[in-house]
């Protein structure tokens, strides 16, 4: 058997791993030939010193390998947070999903359950009447049908519930936190990701670089990880292996800005009540930061670089019904599974 020993060995005095160190030492650990003791004492010790990208990629190339992989179209985006950031804000990515499909962009939206809020983006999705435990076979006909597709984490990354009881048991982030929104299960090559602290910003947008991702903006809004209608938003956008930093603002996309407070989320009947009276038409600022956040997924998806004219789209999305009618073929889409008849 495998052993993290050696590892931790060295970990502990600070040393760090280089990217073939820890896709092995994450290997053994979704192998499940760690204890409980040694995936608590590398997560730590990776946390107390500040996991570097190296580290960062070895893991996320063991997690991709052992994954159950999904298929999208070419051009698919994701919209998707590291969660984390403890703000408990309505469904903000989910919904700006709605409207890029609606857009005409296919989306391979990853996410989870709530972990750090009261409604993840599955705890929503659920609440709108999304049937999430369909066959994963069925979710390419599910993308064709609705333009959409929501990738759950646990179903397409099971390995990682050898890690489930140690992070559950420290009870703090680790650098499973990071991980979530650079393993897509669909292989995207473009993506809009919040981050829930400005600091990862780089390291993910390098981390990305460096599994192939073409293009991305990683952001961090006010203690938000989703570009906010609080202030200024900090990006760093991946480009063709460039990476540049500036930031963005509500006015850059011609909205006003509001209170973070006017954000904020409740439990997943709420949320998923708010989402699609969004997408019925309800005007807030609510409304304003999924334009936003949609907005800069379209800049992402390279249909445009002009991000007040992709708010624009991303607006008509919702006033000409379009982002309403992907919930609602999404509905359709995942009541029906083919694979029972």
């Amino acid at each position: 058997m495998n052993s993290l020993k050696p590892l931790l060995g060295r970990l502990a005095t600070g040393e760090t791993l280089t990217e073939a160190e820890a896709e092995s030492a994450f290997g053994i650990i979704m192998e499940g030939e760690a204890t409980p003791a040694q995936i608590a004492g590398l997560l730590m010790a990776m946390r107390l010193r500040g996991e570097t990208v190296a580290e960062m990629t070895g893991a996320v190339r063991a997690m991709l390998a052992r994954m159950t992989p999904a298929e999208a179209p070419p051009g698919a985006v994701d919209i998707v947070g590291t969660g984390g950031d403890g703000a408990g804000t309505l469904n903000i990515s989910t919904a700006a999903a709605m409207v890029v499909a609606g857009a005409g962009v296919p989306v391979a939206k990853h996410g989870n359950r709530a972990l750090s809020s009261r409604s993840g983006a599955s705890d929503a999705l659920t609440a709108l009447g999304v049937n999430l435990d369909l066959p994963l076979g069925e979710l390419p006909r599910v993308m064709r049908e609705a333009g959409m597709m929501f990738l759950a984490a646990p179903r397409h990354h099971a390995a990682l519930r050898h890690a489930s009881g140690p992070r559950v048991e420290l009870g703090t982030r680790t650098i499973f936190n990071l991980l979530g929104p650079l393993t897509n299960p669909a292989r995207v090559k473009r993506q809009m990701t919040g981050a829930f602290a400005a600091q990862w910003l780089r390291p993910m947008a390098e981390t990305l670089g460096r599994i192939g991702t073409e293009r991305a903006w990683l952001v961090h809004g006010q203690g938000l990880d989703e570009l906010t209608v609080a202030g200024p938003s900090e990006v760093v956008e991946l480009r063709d292996g460039q990476i540049r930093a500036f930031t963005v603002s509500p006015a850059d996309a011609g909205l006003p800005e509001s209170p973070a407070e006017t954000l904020r989320g409740g439990d997943p009947a709420h949320n998923a009540e708010r989402l699609e009276a969004l997408l019925r038409g309800e005007r807030s600022p609510y409304r304003d930061c999924v334009i936003l956040n949609a907005a800069a997924a379209l800049v992402v998806a390279g249909n445009t670089d002009d991000l007040r004219g992709a708010a624009g789209r991303a607006a008509r999305s919702i006033d000409e019904g379009a982002a309403l009618a992907v919930l609602e073929r999404l509905r359709r889409a995942t009541q029906s599974d083919t694979s029972a008849n």
